[in-house]
């Protein structure tokens, strides 16, 4: 019983430094964000506040989701899916229909939604909560369907889908791996279709799901990226120097693409900053305390809104920035309370070698 004890004690600290590890490198990436806009702002008189709003929305929110997520583990993510689907259906739809960046951050409000109702689910205790948060999460993707928002109504049951696949996972590093490789290859696609690098038949399908408007936003900001790659023409200013903004009925000054914004404004620095924070997300998932079902449904709902965020506008709204930080702050909470159901502890080997009481 002593072994056990004490070997129970040294995986809790190992635990906790792994934990503090990845909020250090938290810090570090989101000042990195931060300091770097500043820095490419003060280069071409840019205007940085839009990419300081989202990092201090993004660190609030995760703040206050490991917070709430430690004291109430089921009641906070159920409280947040309830307010983002509140606010996805407050958008006024002739916003939705006739600006992209609505689409898009509508989208992402229901997708995030819709994964912490799902981590409320596996939080839960009792089976009648589990199924009725479940069918909530399910609910979430009807509702983007009478929304008319097809992005959302994919999204949401892809992480619903996700979600309950994760019962027949046992590393949740190969999951995480998988999301980060998703991600990966749709701002690579985005690239490529910004490029006109793929086939021109593909090219053609892609952009009548797309518009063609949106591509040839995504043309100037790669004209952009090439004219000065190192620091590009700084934030907040796509707007003033694209000619397809400057045609457009109902301009927004924004590329509709996260990666190829942070390009064309940030560099190539702003990408793998982008890229960077990102991946900083999933270390914290792999290192959270919580089961792995609940790191791995919160993994799928943000990879998600990376994808939304890759072909649309979602990022320039707080409400999704915030929101992706509070799901990842329930996701790598620790409840205060006995441990989470499915939570099986291993017990420690005895020093004769056979594993028991």
């Amino acid at each position: 019983m002593g072994s056990t004890g004490t070997t129970s004690t040294a995986e809790a600290v190992v635990t906790g430094e792994r934990r503090n590890a990845a909020d250090v490198v938290g810090m570090i990436v989101l000042a990195a964000c931060a300091g770097w806009s500043l820095i490419t702002a003060a280069a071409h008189g840019g205007r940085p506040e839009g990419m300081l709003l989202a990092v201090l929305a993004v660190a609030a929110g995760y703040a206050v989701g490991r917070i709430s997520g430690a004291l109430l583990p089921v009641a906070a993510p159920c409280a947040a899916a309830a307010a983002g689907l509140g606010l996805a259906i407050a958008t006024p739809g002739p916003q939705i229909s006739l600006q992209l960046g609505h689409t898009g951050a509508t989208a992402a409000l229901l997708t995030l939604s819709c994964g912490a109702a799902c981590c409320a689910a596996w939080a839960a205790r009792p089976p009648a909560l589990r199924l009725a948060l479940r069918l909530s999460a399910a609910g979430t993707a009807v509702t983007a369907a009478l929304l008319g928002s097809t992005t959302a109504v994919v999204m949401c049951t892809g992480v619903l889908l996700c979600s309950l696949a994760t019962t027949r996972v046992r590393r949740r590093a190969l999951g995480l791996t998988g999301f980060a490789a998703a991600a990966a290859l749709m701002a690579g696609a985005t690239w490529a279709i910004g490029e006109d690098a793929l086939p021109a038949g593909l090219t053609a399908s892609l952009e009548g799901q797309l518009t063609e408007h949106r591509v040839l936003l995504w043309h100037d900001a790669l004209r952009m990226a090439r004219a000065d790659p190192g620091l590009g023409v700084g934030p907040g200013r796509y707007g003033e120097l694209s000619p397809t903004v400057a045609q457009s009925l109902l301009p927004d000054g924004k590329p509709h693409s996260a990666p190829l914004q942070q390009a064309a404004e940030q560099g190539l620095t702003g990408v793998v900053l982008l890229a960077v924070a990102f991946c900083w997300v999933l270390y914290a998932l792999l290192r959270s305390p919580r089961t792995t079902p609940i790191a791995l449904t919160a993994g799928a709902a943000l990879t998600a809104v990376a994808a939304i965020a890759s072909i649309g506008n979602a990022l320039s709204f707080m409400t999704v920035t915030a929101g992706a930080g509070l799901l990842a702050g329930f996701a790598t909470a620790r409840p205060l309370a006995s441990r989470e159901p499915d939570a099986v502890p291993v017990p420690a080997p005895r020093p004769g070698g056979r594993v028991g009481m």
